[in-house]
């Protein structure tokens, strides 16, 4: 028979051990927003394994994969890096997700922040 202190203690020690459960986003999520450069449409397509984010960002510019992507609890970050004009424009998200939500702060380079709202595809 197991003593009611050692399944307390147990309890206790798996609450502090495990890390905090990531949310989930896998699978594909769409926004829409204005930009200096006109109305942008994404499709982003998350993969997850662990904490590590992988993918693809789609865009009327194309698609490209997702680097450096990283899911810690609901916290969300990863880059997609373009090409314009013969330059490479890297681009970082940062955000929070909520359910089907996602509110993320996008900074292109040097010229541009916009915070824009992504939803998982239906």
């Amino acid at each position: 028979m197991t003593h009611p202190r050692i399944l307390a203690v147990a309890a206790l020690l798996l609450a502090v051990l495990t890390p905090a459960l990531a949310a989930d986003v896998t699978g594909k999520w769409t926004a829409q927003f204005e930009t200096q450069i006109g109305q942008q449409n994404y499709t982003y397509e998350f993969k997850v394994d662990g904490n590590k984010l992988t993918g693809k960002a789609a865009s009327g510019r194309g698609e490209v994969p997702i680097q450096e992507g990283a899911l810690n609890g609901d916290d969300i970050s990863f880059v997609e890096v373009r090409k314009f004009q013969d330059q490479e424009i890297r681009i970082e998200y940062k955000g929070k997700v909520s359910g089907d939500e996602m509110k993320l702060t996008r900074k292109v380079g040097d010229f541009a922040t916009t915070e824009i709202v992504a939803r998982r595809a239906k």
